[in-house]
């Protein structure tokens, strides 16, 4: 369904230039890497290459990292991977990457409009994915598209009878379990059995980095900006005892709520196994429950999951041992 997308006049050669499908696959360990692209993708390589030892840079065209999540969750994500020895160099946009005798050159400018130069044995372009819809004969039999992504209603039906599409090449949202979810959508619907549309403001988002990155919904920033009278509840990892033995504090739980109806707009996890706690909260979304709800259903001591019971708790300021 989609590719790698790569910067226009750049072209990885799999080597010193590479993208996730050859990074995935490397044998060695990198001394020095230039991952250019700082979401999911980037902040994932960059953990693990940093873990086994390499100095990495990140830079994103972005005023953060992880720019597409909340603005709290991309402070603490930068934090913690500074601590690492990780640099992190946002509103920075590159303009070249070279390969050399030895490594490759990337030429950058930064937020105040300085040029830079950056070096390091291989970089990594992490900026996202394209479809894979050229040349397989869309134009041919008239399915429509738009920049490229194949245009799908609710049940993934293209406009064109008995052809629907599913994955990356939908553009919806490039995750693999959206690609699953709506292949089942595709299979019921020819099939003729009921199904249910997809909604994906609850489609769980999850960064495999350390600490990891869990969320669903829209932001606090979002909430406010579509006219929601906002209550949000948030307690930290720091105090959870679960946290201190596992010896992973860093991080902290958020919900974002409607503060007349309760109605949970938003989840922005970011700690140890958050991406294992958020599907309690995308299930409690979907089921209409409140905070209130989650906060009197009782979580087991020592467990993680407190840290969700008591940021339902704070959505209303009730957290107890905050």
């Amino acid at each position: 369904g989609g590719r790698a997308r790569t910067i226009p006049g750049i072209d990885p050669d799999g080597h010193r230039v590479m993208t996730y499908r050859s990074a995935i696959v490397l044998h060695d360990l990198p001394e020095s890497v230039v991952v250019v692209g700082a979401g999911p993708i980037g902040m994932e390589f960059a953990h693990v290459w940093s873990s086994y030892g390499a100095q990495i840079t990140v830079v994103e065209m972005l005023p953060r990292v992880v720019p597409l999540e909340d603005e709290e969750v991309s402070k603490e994500i930068q934090r913690a991977f500074r601590r690492r020895g990780v640099t992190t160099m946002t509103s920075t946009r590159v303009e070249d990457v070279e390969v050399t005798d030895d490594g490759v050159r990337v030429t950058v400018t930064t937020a105040d409009d300085q040029e830079e130069i950056l070096e390091a044995e291989r970089a990594l372009i992490a900026i996202g994915v394209s479809p894979n819809s050229e040349k397989i004969g869309l134009d041919r039999v008239g399915v429509e598209t738009e920049r490229g992504h194949i245009v799908i209603d609710d049940h993934m039906r293209t406009n064109v009878s008995g052809v629907y599409a599913i994955g990356d090449v939908t553009g919806k949202m490039e995750l693999a379990h959206v690609a699953s979810a709506q292949g089942i959508i595709a299979a019921e619907t020819i099939a003729g059995e009921e199904t249910h549309p997809l909604d994906y403001d609850a489609v769980p988002r999850c960064t495999y980095c350390q600490p990891q990155v869990a969320s669903f919904g829209i932001t606090e920033a979002q909430a406010v900006e579509r006219g929601h009278e906002v209550a949000v509840g948030q307690f930290p990892f720091r105090p959870n005892g679960k946290a201190l033995a596992l010896g992973e504090r860093d991080g902290f739980a958020k919900i974002v709520a409607d503060a007349i109806t309760g109605e949970i707009l938003g989840a922005h996890l970011v700690g140890p196994e958050v991406t294992e706690l958020l599907p309690e909260l995308v299930l409690a979304r979907n089921w209409e429950l409140t905070p209130d709800e989650i906060a009197r259903s009782i979580h087991a001591h020592p467990t993680l999951s407190e840290v969700i019971m008591e940021a339902a708790h704070d959505v209303f300021g009730k957290a107890i041992h905050k």
